[in-house]
């Protein structure tokens, strides 16, 4: 049904620096969904997530981009932001001197802001920041600690998964999430994002490898190589990668 389409791309192209990347991509995600992306290095993983989430040094030349019946493409970051859309990046920023608290108070009020509700009173943000803390397993005392500064490659992706937590987003996108993830990290933030899941929200998950499938299993999966999905199918697609690579698809 139509009006179950939450996200709809038809024929999308992008480059940066006049380089085209994505050259030509079609992908329709329904609410409820899980999708795996995979492909080589250089494929355009990731320029996709950059390209949902609105990062201005990506140019879109070609297609379209709907989230929910809503031109995306018009939209700015922001906008994006406020209508749903999440990016978990592969490589989370350190932002000295910003306490946690202090910038999840930020985001959360700016999200309700742009849907035009009041900012959340200081006594609802704490305990809804402590509700979602322990939710990832995220120790309370990294609340008063500087985004992502002296965190490990697993805290910090524990951290990504905890904003999406307080944003509750209806499309989220996991850039390469398992990047460096130990056992242990790895189930936490696939649990997280499993819980966290819907029948009205939606999710794409970027990855190398089947490790983070086996976690956080898709409905979905889609070959992406040379800017263009090559081959779409369920999850017994990820088994035939892992035995005969991307080449011998």
């Amino acid at each position: 049904m139509a009006n179950d389409i939450l996200l709809k791309i038809e024929g999308l192209h992008a480059s940066v620096e006049d380089k085209e990347i994505l050259k030509g991509v079609d992908l329709t995600i329904r609410k409820g969904e899980i999708h795996a992306v995979m492909g080589p290095n250089g494929a355009g993983k990731s320029t996709l997530s950059a390209v949902l989430a609105g990062k201005p040094q990506f140019t879109v030349t070609a297609g379209s981009i709907e989230l929910l019946g809503q031109d995306l493409l018009a939209m700015s970051p922001e906008e994006r932001a406020w209508a749903g859309i999440f990016l978990s990046f592969q490589y989370p920023v350190e932002i000295p001197g910003v306490t946690i608290t202090n910038f999840m108070k930020t985001a959360v009020n700016a999200h309700r802001a742009g849907k035009g509700l009041e900012p959340l009173k200081a006594g609802d943000f704490l305990k809804l920041m402590r509700e979602k803390m322990a939710f990832v397993q995220m120790k309370p005392e990294f609340a008063k600690r500087e985004v992502n500064v002296g965190f490990s490659g697993g805290e910090k992706k524990r951290n990504e998964i905890f904003q999406m937590a307080m944003l509750d987003p209806t499309l989220a996108i996991l850039d390469e999430t398992d990047s460096g993830l130990d056992v242990d990290a790895l189930r936490i933030v696939a649990n997280g994002v499993n819980a966290l899941h819907t029948p009205e929200k939606a999710a794409i998950v970027i990855t190398h490898y089947q490790r983070l499938l086996d976690y956080i299993v898709p409905d979905v999966v889609h070959v992406l190589k040379d800017g263009k999905i090559v081959k779409t199918a369920g999850r017994e697609l990820v088994a035939e990668i892992e035995e005969k690579g991307y080449d011998n698809l």
